[in-house]
């Protein structure tokens, strides 16, 4: 078997041009286990797959709160975004990546850089924070706000895989930035729609 996540992450591993269409259904997991980039077969509830799945959740919050109205605000980063996480969870889902033909395309400190940037960029636009404020506001500000959790989520899962396996630092790293820029992102997406922050 083949999943979907890691179909869908080949492309980015491998480049759009060598992506081959595989069968959506194979019957191959039907026993509950599931194969890795790379080769090798583990259990659908192997830490490996719970991360990468987890990357997978976060980059589906991520592309909701980037659909909703104004689809078209902050679109080329949250665009930028969904990119690593493919990336991200190409890495997760390869166990020993000198077995692969092509390598993997890696997080680069770059894109660290990237998501710092915005973070600052936004910020000088909010009044600063001196107390909690309840997740939600308007829809777009809300979806961001879930997102952040699902990052939370995602970096948990990767913290607890990489006590027993090798996971490139920047991969963690990403993740512990991430969630602070969407934090960020769903404060901007209130102020620009209107809607109060409730403290708590």
């Amino acid at each position: 078997e083949r999943s979907a996540e890691q179909a869908r992450s080949s492309r980015v591993a491998y480049g759009p041009h060598r992506f081959h269409c595989v069968k959506i259904y194979t019957r191959t997991g039907d026993a509950g286990d599931t194969g890795l980039f790379g080769g090798g077969r583990v259990p659908k509830d192997h830490p490996r797959v719970a991360a990468y799945g987890e990357v997978d959740s976060l980059n589906a919050a991520v592309g909701f709160a980037s659909s909703l109205d104004p689809a078209a605000w902050e679109a080329p980063l949250l665009e930028s975004i969904q990119r690593d996480l493919f990336t991200a969870g190409a890495i997760l889902a390869t166990p020993d990546p000198r077995k692969l033909k092509t390598p993997l395309a890696p997080v680069t400190p770059d894109r660290i850089t990237a998501l710092e940037r915005a973070i600052d960029r936004l910020e000088q636009g909010l009044p600063p924070l001196d107390r909690f404020i309840l997740p939600g506001g308007g829809p777009k500000g809300a979806a961001f706000h879930v997102a952040r959790t699902a990052c939370r989520r995602a970096e948990r899962a990767v913290v607890g895989l990489a006590r027993s396996e090798s996971i490139p630092a920047e991969v963690l790293i990403y993740l512990n930035r991430l969630s602070d820029l969407l934090f960020v992102l769903a404060r901007s997406a209130n102020q620009a729609a209107g809607h109060p922050e409730l403290q708590w």
